[in-house]
């Protein structure tokens, strides 16, 4: 038996379908996010981005979200291990790191829905940024540093 692709390859190795496959469905990185312009520290709300669908924790707009949303970041195996706000479950940081996929991960255990049923992705959890004014979002800031 063969073993798969994230543990014999390199992020920069990937194909594009392998690289996209590596994302678990959290969403945790459609969270918005405030960085303390004097400490650095990132700040987590509870608020998504108006283009990701909650409950199936995809985005609406997928391949046009970088222009629709010009703050949305297209991940790469460079970015993958310098984000520092990138959650500590991501499948991209987590090989980045040298570390292994979860067990909950649908490339280990088969299932997309095991993400949510472990708890790791937003849904129930977050609001979509089209129910707040964009005044208000530093209302929405949470206390932990675990956005989810």
């Amino acid at each position: 038996m063969t073993a798969p692709f994230w543990k014999t390859k390199k992020l920069n190795e990937f194909t594009p379908e392998e690289w996209e496959s590596l994302c678990d469905g959290c969403a945790q990185c459609c969270i918005i996010k405030f960085e303390d312009e004097d400490t650095g520290r990132i700040y987590h709300t509870n608020v998504v981005c108006e283009l990701l669908e909650i409950y199936h924790c995809q985005c609406r707009r997928y391949s046009e979200r970088s222009v629709l949303v010009p703050t949305c970041l297209t991940l790469t195996p460079e970015l993958a291990g310098e984000l520092s706000w990138m959650p500590e479950t991501c499948a991209y940081r987590l090989l980045a790191e040298g570390k292994d996929l979860p067990l909950w991960h649908h490339l280990v255990c088969g299932d997309r829905s095991a993400v949510h049923q472990a708890g790791i992705s937003v849904r129930g959890k977050v609001v979509s940024a089209i129910d707040v004014d964009e005044d208000d979002l530093p209302d929405y800031v949470v206390d932990d540093d675990d956005p989810a």
